[in-house]
């Protein structure tokens, strides 16, 4: 946490995270049926890190690798030149078709939905799966647009100058899922 960053409450710690992980791809796994037509690809940042987690648990459960594809969406945002003075462009890594796979998409929170949004427009440009399903670590409700998770780590309604941070080991140094004001920050 930065030092401006007033945390409110831990709504879940290091341990809480990887138990919450592994329920996800039991639930992942068992709805599949197994992991034979699953491709996984994480949105960048959080949700790559989140994706190599889950991976990494589903291919101890199933025995079997699955592929992992890391997608930006910067360029695929609604909010691009409005919110984004200075777009920081990453590569999209998808080095296996997805025509007729399940795509399991990957994000660490779902709030308005348009991240979402953007990261199936972003899918399409790289083919036609047969269904894309949503994981994401929290779900903090208050969707503008109408799309939900097939797999939710946690609900929590975060209000007015609340944010839901999610913190991974592989990016921030720590684990950890916080409830944050953000009324104070500029």
């Amino acid at each position: 946490m930065s030092a401006e960053e007033k945390i409110k409450s831990e709504i879940m710690d290091a341990k809480g995270l990887d138990r919450t992980l592994s329920r996800l791809a039991h639930e992942i796994v068992e709805r599949n049926r197994g992991t034979e037509n699953i491709a996984v690809v994480g949105i960048r940042t959080r949700g790559v890190s989140l994706a190599e987690r889950l991976i990494a648990k589903m291919s101890e459960i199933e025995k079997r690798d699955l592929p992992l594809g890391v997608l930006d969406i910067t360029l695929y945002r609604d909010d691009l030149l409005k919110k984004l003075k200075k777009p920081r462009l990453q590569q999209s890594d998808i080095p296996f078709g997805i025509d007729d796979k399940v795509v399991l998409l990957v994000d660490d929170v779902l709030f308005t939905g348009r991240t979402v949004r953007a990261a199936m427009d972003a899918l399409m440009d790289f083919g036609r799966p047969a269904k894309i399903q949503l994981a994401v670590l929290v779900d903090r409700g208050q969707h503008e647009l109408p799309i939900r998770a097939d797999f939710s780590g946690a609900s929590v309604m975060a209000g007015r100058g609340e944010e839901v941070r999610v913190k991974l080991h592989s990016v921030d140094g720590k684990d950890g899922v916080f409830l944050v004001d953000s009324t104070e920050e500029g």
